[in-house]
């Protein structure tokens, strides 16, 4: 049998059970899939024998994930199932007729009996509130009498902003309805609707009149409420009903890109991220999160730094730290937006990269180079510090100053990181758009000059450059400009701009030249359709997992020993998606473990995720996901972890991939050691030997691993732990590229070369035991 046919028989057969009902899930198409949903859903949750119920799981959850297809003909049975479900249930999830009316394959059936029945039962029990524009869709398949009844259910004297947009949609016909089902989502719950529902939607002239009008009523409100019209209570400038309607038409201007929404966020953020009074409460805690949810969706530069702004203004304790979180995700989605992502104001900053402010005989000068820097002048000559008369007399514009530093040094950080994460989108610029709005704006040339360009100068031939050593060459305008990615390069290429780096001293903004590339492996092309190549490490968990967040991946939390999760991350603007499975390993306390698992692929195509082969993926994007879950690994391993004590297979572990062989973090380390040490005082004590770096101390001789940073002593490969307390090779030594664990390395290196001089008792016995 197939595994659509073996599941089919588990939900219709009590007697039959599948050995593994999620492996069957995971192979079946999105077509057989929306087939299974009807008999799913027909199951009853704990009441079924197991092999049913286990078979239900799997189904729903490999649908959470996929995008399952209906025939008109599934899906009549599907809105059945949820009527023979609501009786037995006496509740309907109608998130199911939400997927069922967008991915349906031909026209809709009449569902106007079961859609009828759906409202009444949802209107009558009390939950229409929970699926507000999926009623509205089903009611409009229900007929107008039924449509009119769910709007005068939901309209509400004390929700202008929810009646404005009631009033659209009870406008619209029952196809434009159906596709707000598509975005009918909790707004913490669900996962966020596709992006293609969100583009019909603001395609939409009536709902896009919409988004402009409650925006600027909005703006309108949190004005008055700071101007003292409107009365200030703690989080109650809108309903809850507001907050959605607000939600949804901020992510319809973000999608359309409008040009006045920048100045209406420059009104609209501050007035609800800050009391008119001393209190430490928001007038609208609610909104100012529903907008970093839109912010993740659909990010715009403007947005992150009205945000980031709020953040340094807001007095309640909590949301700072909120915020944070937001806006890691946010700018890891800002990347893949290459269209806005490059916007870049330029702050008042001249063509050279420096701003200059008066404060009476003293000047304060802003200068952007790797980072933003504020210096005092006093008749040209440079201060040493803060001049006492600006802080007392000049405090308006030391303040102001301030912040311009810091609104300027997050503009960076936001190009930085859109650049990096446009590689999986492969993004492309005209040259002249590039030369001027890049290469040449005041804020970006400090980041676009330290990184290696590839220009078109004639079909087919591509000439790189580094602005910052490099003269530009002569290109049409038209010609394309992209990032430099050693993918595409050959190993001599590659080696001589790593060379150049460290020879000219250019510290790059993220790791390009040095840049980990990941190719499919034979074990892979073995196993198709996923990978195990970081399967069977023992992490941190909440490391790990503060890392997804960082790096722009959304995860669940499981809470049990061997409860298992998948993290995942969009890339290539969204029509690739990578997912990585853990599980956790034991407690679930600050010091829980997890188990890494496989990496697998899925591609959207007409609105559904399908399972792809390793094979068919860009390599840009398998290159990129795999470095990110490289990093995950490297970073969160316990072998990485000179404090790990605990004995058993944990242990096991920590002395096997402690000091196993080199990953593709650990070479590229090797390659940029192999470049720095002889330039250290201590190069004559130094040797690279495979995976370790050879430390000739006086007391012993010391093999530091080159991934986890792990040493052993010799003769006898006794193990050293040495817990450096803080980074003492930063700033003291030139580095091509950020990396933590580099620094600690060279650090240790250091330490070990002159060991006769270390006098930390714990270190010192643990030489003298290995002696």
């Amino acid at each position: 049998m197939t595994p659509a046919e073996r599941l089919k028989r588990a939900l219709t057969d009590a007697s039959y059970e599948i050995a593994d009902p999620y492996g069957d899930a995971a192979e079946v198409s999105e077509a057989e899939l929306g087939a299974l949903m009807p008999l799913a859903y027909g199951v009853t949750a704990g009441g079924g024998a197991p092999g049913m119920t286990s078979a239900r799981f799997a189904v729903e959850e490999a649908a959470k994930e996929r995008a399952p297809r209906y025939t008109p003909d599934t899906c009549r049975r599907l809105f059945e199932a949820l009527v023979a479900g609501t009786e037995r249930r006496n509740w309907a999830d109608l998130g199911l007729t939400a997927d069922a009316l967008t991915r349906c394959t031909g026209p809709l059936p009449d569902l106007s009996e079961p859609a009828r029945f759906l409202v009444e039962h949802a209107l009558r029990e009390s939950y229409a509130d929970r699926r507000q524009l999926t009623l509205l869709a089903l009611g409009a398949l229900a007929g107008e009498e039924t449509l009119r009844r769910v709007v005068q259910h939901l309209l509400r004297a004390e929700d202008p902003i929810a009646r404005d947009e009631l009033e659209v949609l009870h406008a619209l016909t029952p196809t434009e309805l159906t596709l707000f089902s598509q975005v009918d989502r909790h707004p913490i719950a669900d996962p966020p609707a596709p992006p293609e529902a969100w583009r019909a939607i603001a395609a939409l002239p009536a709902y896009a009149g919409l988004a402009h009008r409650v925006l600027h009523a909005a703006a309108d409100r949190t004005d008055a409420i700071r101007a003292g019209t409107v009365p200030y209570r703690s989080d109650k400038a809108f309903t809850s009903q507001e907050v959605s309607t607000l939600g949804r038409a901020l992510r319809v201007a973000l999608v359309r890109d409008e040009p006045w929404l920048p100045d209406l966020l420059d009104r609209l953020l501050p007035g609800i991220a800050l009391a008119p009074t001393a209190a430490r409460t928001l007038p609208s805690q609610a909104l100012l999160y529903e907008i970093t949810r839109a912010a993740q969706e659909w990010p715009t530069p403007e947005l992150v730094t009205g945000l980031r702004t709020v953040r340094g203004t807001v007095r309640h304790a909590g949301v700072p730290k909120q915020l944070d979180k937001s806006l890691k995700k946010i700018e890891a989605a800002l990347a893949e937006r290459a269209d806005v992502a490059l916007r870049l104001p330029t702050l008042g900053f001249a063509d050279d990269g420096v701003l200059r402010r008066q404060a009476g005989a003293y000047t304060a000068v802003v200068t952007v180079a790797e980072s933003v820097e504020l210096a005092w002048e006093k008749d040209g000559r440079r201060l040493r510090g803060l001049p006492a008369a600006v802080r007392r007399d000049h405090a308006d514009v030391l303040k102001e100053t301030r912040e311009l530093v810091k609104r300027a040094a997050a503009h960076l950080a936001t190009l930085a990181r859109a650049l990096e994460g446009s590689y999986s989108v492969d993004a492309t610029h005209s040259y002249g758009w590039w030369r001027t709005r890049l290469a040449g704006h005041p804020l970006g040339r400090s980041v676009v000059g330290r990184l290696i360009w590839e220009i078109e100068t004639a079909p087919g031939t591509w000439q790189a450059v580094l602005p910052e050593t490099d003269a530009l060459p002569e290109a049409p305008e038209d010609a394309a400009v992209r990032l430099w990615h050693p993918l595409r390069s050959d190993p001599n290429t590659v080696r001589a701009w790593r060379d150049l780096l460290v020879e000219a001293r250019v510290r790059q903004p993220f790791k390009q030249a040095y840049r980990e590339i990941y190719l499919l492996t034979p074990a892979e092309e073995e196993t198709r359709v996923y990978s195990n190549r970081f399967a069977g490490h023992l992490v941190h968990y909440h490391r790990m997992r503060a890392l997804f967040r960082a790096r722009g991946w959304t995860s669940g939390r499981p809470w049990h020993p061997g409860d298992d999760d998948t993290a995942e991350r969009m890339l290539g603007a969204g029509e690739w998606c990578v997912t990585f499975r853990h599980a956790l390993a034991d407690r679930a306390d600050e010091d829980a473990l997890a188990s890494t698992d496989q990496v697998r692929f899925t591609r959207r195509t007409d609105g559904a995720r399908q399972v792809v082969p390793l094979a068919e993926v860009p390599l840009l994007v398998f290159s990129e996901a795999m470095r990110d879950v490289d990093l995950f690994v490297g970073v969160t391993s316990i072998a990485a972890d000179p404090d790990w004590t605990d004995g058993g297979p944990g242990h096991a572990y920590w002395r096997r991939a402690g000091f196993a062989e080199l990953p593709g973090t650990g070479e590229v380390r090797r390659e940029a050691l192999a470049r720095i040490l002889p330039r250290l005082k201590i190069a004559d004590r130094c040797t690279l030997d495979g995976r370790f770096l050879v430390v000739r101390g006086e007391l012993c001789t010391y093999k530091i691993h080159i991934w986890s940073a792990n040493i052993l002593m010799e003769p006898d490969d006794r193990c050293l732990c040495v817990v450096p307390a803080r980074r003492p090779a930063e700033g003291k030594m030139f580095l091509p590229f950020e990396d933590d664990r580099l620094a600690v390395i060279l650090s240790k290196a250091f330490l070990l070369a002159a060991d006769t001089e270390i006098t930390d008792p714990t270190i010192l016995r643990q030489i003298e035991r290995g002696v």
